[in-house]
């Protein structure tokens, strides 16, 4: 089951597929992945429904399990489901950061471009929720806000580069996103081990998907390899 959802997050989202590359152990590097997987599949739920109704019953389905998962009954026969549910367990994670996860979701059921506001909110309901579950798995809860505010910013970037973003919206948010990042590598990341900081190497993408610029497999790999090898983004 791990080997599957492997595959399907590095096709997915090769981003933080190439970040969890960095997590020594394997079990925790799938435990990460069941993350990932979870974030990818709360992303499904609007775009695969014919309209929002149908979106709103497919998060349902997901809080539904949450609820399976944290009142120790069978969880549902679903390969994220069932991964999720074993890290959660095994690792005593929260439920609030899963739940933000859906809760942001519910934006995107409606088609129109997002405010400034909006994808914000979308990016760190989202990703930086996920970042921030993923260095618990890694490191510790208390290193989860540099990771989430740094893969909230990782996310923020890409819906901008994927014209996401309203129109009217975008200079505003573009230059404030690039006073984000100017700040925060300014910022020692005392917080965060050398053990967790895969869970938020794949940030370092951010600067370039703000600026616009479009690059492959090879450079994402070199760019992510030399922010792990220095220990900053």
């Amino acid at each position: 089951m791990s080997d599957d959802l492997d595959d399907l997050i590095r096709r997915v989202d090769p981003d933080r597929w190439l970040s969890s590359r960095f997590v020594g152990d394997a079990g925790l590097r799938a435990d990460v992945i069941a993350i990932y997987a979870y974030d990818h599949e709360l992303a499904r739920a609007p775009k695969v429904a014919s309209n929002s109704l149908l979106g709103e019953i497919r998060l349902t389905w997901w809080r539904e399990m949450l609820d399976e998962a944290y009142e120790g009954r069978h969880v549902r026969h679903h390969p994220t489901a069932q991964a999720l549910a074993d890290v959660i367990q095994r690792h005593s994670l929260p439920r609030e950061p899963l739940e933000a996860m859906i809760d942001a979701r519910y934006r995107e059921l409606d088609a129109t471009p997002l405010s400034k506001a909006d994808a914000s909110a979308l990016a760190f309901g989202t990703a930086g929720a996920a970042a921030d579950l993923a260095i618990r798995v890694l490191g510790g809860a208390s290193e989860g806000r540099f990771a989430s505010g740094w893969s909230a910013m990782w996310a923020l970037s890409r819906l901008m580069a994927d014209g996401r973003v309203g129109a009217a919206d975008m200079p505003e948010a573009l230059a404030e996103v690039r006073v984000s990042i100017a700040e925060a590598r300014t910022v020692e990341r005392r917080d965060v081990s050398s053990d967790g900081f895969p869970a938020v190497a794949h940030a370092t993408l951010a600067p370039l998907y703000a600026a616009g610029k479009r690059f492959g497999p090879l450079e994402k790999q070199l760019r992510l390899v030399w922010a792990v090898a220095i220990g900053r983004i």
